[in-house]
């Protein structure tokens, strides 16, 4: 679920307010640009389908458990 793991680095960016804190969060825009994008869904479109035919146990929402793990927020 992209669209959660934008909103739980959006609410993470906004707790970045220290000077030394401003290049984290500036990586962490371009991990939000990144999941945006086209070729990001694309991509992920294409490693669900390919995930579902081979029978690999896929997590639907991988990038907001990615989001998570990097984060350290508790999982649902």
């Amino acid at each position: 679920d992209t669209d959660r793991a934008l909103v739980l680095l959006e609410e993470y960016c906004k707790k970045l307010r220290k000077p030394e804190e401003q290049q984290l969060k500036k990586a962490i825009r371009k991990v939000m640009g990144i999941f945006k994008s086209s070729l990001f869904q694309a991509l992920l479109g294409s490693f669900t389908k390919k995930a579902t035919r081979h029978g690999t146990i896929f997590y639907p929402s991988l990038p907001a458990a990615l989001a998570c793990d990097v984060l350290g927020c508790p999982k649902d």
